[in-house]
């Protein structure tokens, strides 16, 4: 099926760095192109919609409301973008996504250097983005295995989880701090709506392939969802990790996107040059930590190192707890990177390589629907929450609750049998 894509044959790949073998395909080398313009465009708005907040005279609690929406926009139509994957073309929907991207971009950031732009305006500007992210992931995903062949699969995840923290949370916020510091917040907005059309441009390079769930029968979206429903229940290595990411998720993204940046502020006298730093250490720590996963083969206990990556992930907000200098803080964020983003390598190859085909749109989407169930929550409470107990109690919590949940999850789904009993290395 490779070869029908209009992507080169497969080369000897002897002398080829394992991390580096989809990149033999035209195909790809166009995709994670596309993949990059949209990544720099998610940390340009994210530095910049904080320092927004910050501009119109907003807090913790403000910043609270604008993550929250972007949040629960995702959360409310992520099964229905899953169903969509599964059925149209995801070329379609990932061209539609980036033009949605631009315009809301674009409307950002003439509000904001008209100085019109008020909380309620970035409150419906991050809902609707959210909502644009629902069907992008599940699109992306499910085209990824048929534009590669499966021994290339955990290569690409590597590189892409190598990509997207040094991007997203590194290279563009860095960035865009420093547009904010030379000119002001809707600076940033408008080049990351510039680099949304280079996005929408390179998406349209990328040869369009069949998609492998429209061949079954046709039925409603709500009989598509519930398949995708029923295979994840009766799977329980999906319902024990994804019950977990689901608690790893409220107690830690909160905490590192609301607090933390007031943590800089107030605490430590910081800006959004310290700020981007933290971003961009973080960003390089998951950089680092998904180029070793990538370029390693599938572990055997891969459900038992997936969970137990994650579930440290959070001891180094203890180091942030207790903080009196930005490089604490720093530091603390390079591990927590690479703690966080290396097991995602394995679970992206992990889905690919044990959901069905015809239901890796619908999986892709329930994965992200139940992980961030609670993240518009989390990113709720987490600026009253830390104003009432302190920003010290909130890090602590954040740190020593994953690894609890992780031991619960390996032991009471019983991970270790199913991973011997299923070797995909």
């Amino acid at each position: 099926m490779i070869e029908d894509l209009g992507t080169e044959p497969a080369s000897p790949v002897r002398r080829v760095p394992r991390v580096l073998l989809p990149f033999r395909r035209s195909a790809y080398r166009r995709l994670s192109a596309a993949l990059c313009f949209t990544l720099f465009t998610t940390g340009l708005w994210t530095v910049g919609q904080v320092w927004e907040v910050v501009r119109i005279g907003g807090g913790a609690s403000q910043l609270s409301f604008v993550a929250a929406a972007a949040s629960l926009g995702a959360l409310l139509p992520m099964l229905l973008g899953g169903a969509v994957a599964d059925r149209v073309a995801q070329k379609t929907i990932l061209l539609v996504v980036q033009g949605v991207h631009f315009a809301l971009l674009t409307t950002a950031a003439v509000l904001s250097l008209t100085d019109q732009m008020q909380l309620w305006h970035l409150v419906a500007i991050g809902f609707l983005g959210g909502t644009a992210v629902a069907f992008y992931f599940p699109a992306y995903s499910a085209w990824l295995p048929s534009l590669l062949a499966e021994d290339e699969l955990m290569a690409a995840n590597g590189f892409e989880g190598m990509v997207r923290p040094s991007i997203q949370q590194a290279a563009g916020p860095a960035l865009g701090s420093l547009i904010i510091t030379a000119f002001a917040p809707g600076a940033a907005m408008a080049v990351a709506a510039v680099l949304a059309f280079a996005a929408w441009c390179t998406f349209w390079t990328v040869p369009r392939t069949p998609v492998r769930g429209a061949e079954g029968p046709a039925r409603g979206v709500f009989a598509d969802i519930a398949e995708g429903f029923r295979y994840m229940l009766a799977t329980r290595w999906l319902v024990a990790s994804l019950a977990f990411a689901s608690l790893m998720v409220m107690v830690m993204m909160g905490p590192l996107q609301v607090v933390l940046p007031f943590l800089i502020k107030d605490r430590l006298g910081g800006g959004a040059g310290e700020h981007a730093l933290v971003l961009a250490t973080w960003g390089i720590g998951g950089a680092v930590g998904s180029l070793v996963m990538g370029s390693l083969r599938m572990p055997r206990r891969y459900l038992t190192t997936l969970l137990g990556l994650w579930g440290v992930a959070g001891l180094p907000l203890l180091a942030v707890a207790a903080a009196k200098e930005i490089w604490v803080v720093t530091a603390a964020a390079f591990f927590v990177g690479a703690l966080f983003s290396s097991p995602m390598v394995l679970w992206g190859t992990l889905l690919q390589r044990r959901v069905p085909p015809q239901l890796l749109g619908r999986i892709t989407s329930l994965d992200f629907f139940v992980s961030i169930a609670f993240l518009p929550l989390s990113m709720a409470v987490a600026g009253p929450v830390s104003e009432a107990i302190g920003t010290q109690a909130t890090f602590v919590v954040a740190g020593i609750v994953p690894l609890i949940a992780a031991v619960v999850a390996v032991v009471l789904g019983r991970l270790p049998a199913d991973e011997i009993a299923h070797p995909l290395d």
